[in-house]
């Protein structure tokens, strides 16, 4: 007999996946925890079936370790990839919001409009709004999802698959790294949406990237100063996040 649409043990798999990585990151499946797929049909409401494929796929992510005879636990934060991961993203958000300019230069001079890129404009523009919105009233929780979702939208409005599912994958470690500290982070540095959206709709590929680049660099810092040498501290503010074609200024 089929299952209902709203019967929950029919949950797409990608949900579940989605369901369980949130609880990792957010602390609600603590490192180190065993996690079998009985503990975890009964937890979120489905069958094994895709518990099973979730922990498959989160296993590939790095937020579950599967051990052969031993199970699966939830995986440790990768503090000793931190920096790495950091640099990472840098280089993949400067091309992202570099190859959106470039796009945005070529769209605005054809004579018919794009439908594609303006719709995702929009929804760029509704999400700055809603993050305006949140800080006016001091509920910051909604920025760390408002914060994930414009960089994604950057990245659609690069045109590359590629580079949005690296970005995806970067930001779910990030944010697991970032747990403790989201909300004064999502405040501080969500002014510099807009300036960034600025440079790609005036086309400036150049001061788009270094930008976006000095964005992520900010996170870097804040996660270093508690990590790492005031030396390394220091060396992150003073080296640019990486060589550009142009000399635009830093922005402040």
């Amino acid at each position: 007999m089929p299952r209902s649409p709203d019967d929950p043990s029919s949950r797409p798999i990608g949900s579940i996946t989605t369901a369980v990585r949130s609880d990792i990151i957010a602390g609600h499946l603590e490192p180190g925890t065993r996690v079998t797929e009985t503990f975890l049909a009964k937890r979120y409401g489905v069958s094994r079936m895709p518990i099973r494929e979730a922990l498959r796929a989160l296993d590939a992510e790095g937020f579950i370790e599967t051990t052969p005879n031993a199970g699966a636990r939830v995986a440790h934060l990768p503090v000793e990839e931190a920096d790495d991961l950091f640099a990472v993203r840098e280089a993949v958000e400067m091309a992202t919001a570099r190859r959106a300019a470039e796009r945005a230069r070529t769209i605005f001079t054809q004579p018919e409009p794009d439908p594609e890129w303006f719709a995702v404009r929009h929804q760029l523009a509704q999400v700055l709004d809603d993050g305006d919105a949140c800080i006016a009233r001091e509920d910051l929780e909604p920025l760390v999802a408002l914060n994930d979702r414009y960089h994604l939208l950057v990245a659609e409005l690069s045109a590359s698959r590629t580079l949005a599912t690296l970005l995806r994958q970067l930001s779910h470690k990030i944010e697991w790294l970032y747990a403790l500290d989201k909300f004064s982070r999502g405040k501080r540095t969500w002014p510099d949406h807009r300036v960034i959206l600025g440079a790609i709709d005036a086309g400036d590929c150049d001061r788009a990237a270094e930008l976006m680049g000095w964005h992520v660099r900010e996170s870097r810092i804040g996660y270093a100063s508690r990590t790492a040498t005031a030396a390394r501290v220091a060396e992150l503010r003073s080296t640019p996040p990486m060589p550009t074609t142009g000399t635009p200024d830093r922005a402040h």
